[in-house]
């Protein structure tokens, strides 16, 4: 009797530890991929963040038009701007509607 006690006692020792393990092994490959994928984001992150902070600086915008466009690019008026619709095959041009305006 006190030898198949002994013999229950290891046997279930070892079940128990390779139901541990499994799970373990199961927890850290899960924390593995979370990681990784706070990696990829935390990388995206920084990248819009620099893009942000980078190109919404109105003095920056600016020299990039003199460095890159010259005299391309020019101030319009925003009563100069117009919407186009394309409805079959036909170019429909309508006046843009600002809300703030008080003269509309």
């Amino acid at each position: 009797m006190k030898n198949f006690s002994v013999i229950s006692l290891i046997l279930s020792l070892i079940l128990f530890t390779a139901i541990i393990k499994n799970s373990t092994k199961k927890i850290d490959e899960e924390t593995f991929i979370k990681e990784e994928n706070l990696r990829f984001l935390n990388q995206e992150y920084k990248n819009a963040k620099l893009e942000f902070e980078y190109l919404s600086s109105s003095e920056k915008l600016l020299g990039f038009q003199n460095l890159y466009f010259d005299e391309q690019l020019v101030q319009k008026e925003l009563k100069e701007i117009r919407l186009i619709k394309k409805s079959s095959n036909q170019l429909i041009i309508k006046e843009l509607k600002i809300i703030d305006d008080p003269k509309r």
